[in-house]
């Protein structure tokens, strides 16, 4: 394969970013196989934007040569509260229902490599948090803490200082050429970019990707305020996200009931699901009485976008084409877990003793 085919790989969606392509196109020319990683903390139970979006990115990696990881971040895990702040829940959530939420999306062990932080962290590893926090400001350290979730003045434990660090030094202990995780790291990723030249000059890209909007719709940051954000799914709030393991009722009762404003595609979580999960794959058809226009086949987010927007597709017709679609991309996930409870009741066990 080519490096121009690769590239368009690395950027379909949900890529939002790449920082840069020039670095990516000089990583393709210099490794065949380029090493690639994405961190997460282990929480609650796993949507759409952390399931089904990054094995859809992951994918195309594979696809383009490059070798994934995806890093299982207990220690960022305890340091953020997750799971109680109880290591050992952390540990075996991890190594458990985590994991094998990315194999039943079909990203096996002999596909992707699953690296526990605390089985990977040595010496070396603090001794570069160290460096990294010895040439970070405390107030730029403070901005990147959003990564996390916070905003820079809620009341926050001191060890929170050290996550980006962390973070930062994960990629450089790693040795990755890419850097992949949603939009809300690229704080991060840029303090890694800044500081690569003091670490051995490990020129990397950093891939970000798209968040899906909560199906709750947007959220006023301040009710004086006018400016509104689009609040991402969430897994601390169940009617914000679809689980990958969802049942095909839950689907489409989520579905049902999210915001979907007519001819409104911007901040619309079910356009958004369609245009980056369904609509990257393969062309969606609308099915539909013949009196509000017949069946519609939309090959692609720009004839979506188009037709939603001139107000040609009805929200009802537009949810029910993505529940279904959704419904049919999902189905390994529910067939997997129905075969593997053990690993759905690990998070039943973590939700009676929080």
């Amino acid at each position: 394969m080519d490096i121009e085919t690769k590239i368009e790989l690395v950027k379909k969606k949900p890529t939002e970013e790449i920082v840069t392509e020039q670095s990516l196109r000089e990583i393709f020319e210099a490794y065949e196989h380029p090493k690639h990683y994405i961190g997460f903390e282990i929480s609650g139970k796993v949507h759409l934007g952390t399931g089904l979006c990054t094995t859809l990115k992951i994918r195309d990696f594979i696809q383009a040569g490059i070798k994934p990881t995806i890093f299982l971040a207990d220690y960022h895990s305890y340091i953020n509260g997750k799971l109680g702040g109880d290591m050992e829940k952390i540990r075996k959530v991890a190594n458990g229902y985590f994991k094998h939420c990315f194999v039943s999306l079909g990203l096996p062990e002999d596909k992707v490599e699953y690296v526990l932080a605390s089985e990977f962290y040595d010496n070396d590893y603090w001794a570069d948090v160290l460096k990294v926090a010895k040439d970070t400001t405390m107030k730029r350290m403070l901005r990147c803490i959003t990564i996390m979730g916070r905003k820079e003045e809620e009341g926050m434990k001191s060890s929170v200082i050290f996550y980006p660090a962390m973070q930062a030094a994960d990629l450089f202990g790693l040795d990755v050429q890419i850097a992949h995780a949603g939009m809300d790291q690229r704080k991060v990723h840029m303090l890694a970019h800044e500081l690569a030249p003091k670490f051995g000059n490990r020129k990397f890209a950093s891939v970000h990707g798209h968040l899906l909007p909560s199906l709750l719709g947007v959220q006023r940051m301040n009710p004086d305020e006018e400016a509104v954000v689009d609040a991402k799914m969430s897994k601390s709030k169940p009617d914000s996200a679809i689980f990958i393991h969802d049942s095909e009722d839950e689907i489409k009762k989520k579905i049902s009931k999210a915001y979907c404003p007519e001819k409104v595609a911007e901040g619309n979580p079910v356009f958004e699901m369609a245009e980056y999960l369904v609509l990257r794959e393969r062309p969606m058809k609308i099915e539909r009485p013949a009196k509000f226009g017949g069946d519609l086949e939309i090959p692609d987010a720009a004839a979506l976008r188009t037709v939603y927007s001139e107000g040609k597709l009805h929200p009802m017709d537009l949810k029910n084409s993505v529940a279904r679609e959704l419904i049919t991309m999902l189905a390994p996930c529910r067939e997997y877990f129905a075969k593997n409870k053990e690993y759905l009741e690990q998070m039943k066990e973590v939700e009676i003793t929080r």
